[in-house]
């Protein structure tokens, strides 16, 4: 029996065999689709938009992390896509990939650089993966909370989770629950590939968890609430 994917496409089947992925084969979900059944909110019928959203950024995201090639891709036009985040401008995917694509896409930031806890301008794709992947071991959840429209332009409410069971850059886990909360707005031609994302969100309230635990210098602790964070006195603003 072929195996499915309960909540991606373009990862298994005939369509896929000629496909050269990341790490050599089709990625395994199971650690964070077990995360993601025990912690959503909300749980959508089969076919409705939140579901079909829900499905289409999930592959989407799986494919620009795990595809190497982008002739692969299935859920995206790779000569049409252009990707944004809070209002700057928009990266084609050739410029996506100059900065190392997936988590730093997402953390793009003006924040002067003696200001910036992750910074992407330093980080390449394998480094970026490495860093959340220690701090999130277990991955990090995603779920649609409420679709606004549906296609061919989809706005939507979104939220990602994690629980903090490693140290990111120097500071120390709490195994607390981390979210981040945002709106997506995807733009999919009439194939429904994507040719244009826009993400709004405060970066502040991923970074600003992960420094709750405090950093380890010479074997004692930083508080981060007496020495002051940006991330943390500035969690209502954009970055």
């Amino acid at each position: 029996m072929e195996k499915v994917d309960k909540y991606r496409s373009f990862i298994y089947g005939e369509g896929e065999k000629n496909t050269t992925w990341v790490h050599g084969g089709p990625p395994n979900f199971d650690a964070v689709d077990k995360l993601f059944e025990e912690g959503r909110t909300q749980e959508w019928l089969p076919g409705s938009l939140e579901e079909k959203v829900q499905r289409l950024v999930k592959t989407m995201e799986m494919e620009l992390f795990h595809k190497a090639n982008p002739n692969d891709y299935k859920a995206i036009d790779p000569s049409r896509f252009l990707f944004a985040v809070n209002g700057r401008n928009a990266l084609t995917l050739a410029e996506l990939g100059k900065i190392g694509g997936g988590y730093n896409g997402f953390l793009q930031t003006s924040l002067p650089e003696e200001m910036r806890l992750y910074d992407y301008t330093k980080e390449t794709m394998e480094s970026s993966h490495e860093v959340f992947k220690t701090t999130f071991p277990r991955g990090f959840a995603f779920e649609i909370i409420q679709a606004y429209s549906g296609p061919p332009v989809m706005v939507y409410k979104f939220r990602h989770w994690a629980y903090m069971e490693g140290p990111f850059k120097g500071y120390r886990p709490t195994g607390d629950l981390v979210e981040l909360f945002g709106v997506g707005v995807y733009e999919v031609d009439e194939q429904m590939r994507v040719i244009k994302v826009e993400f709004f969100y405060d970066s502040g309230e991923l970074l600003g968890a992960l420094m709750k635990g405090g950093k380890s210098i010479a074997g004692s602790s930083v508080d981060m609430q007496q020495i002051g964070c940006p991330f943390l006195d500035n969690a209502g603003h954009k970055k």
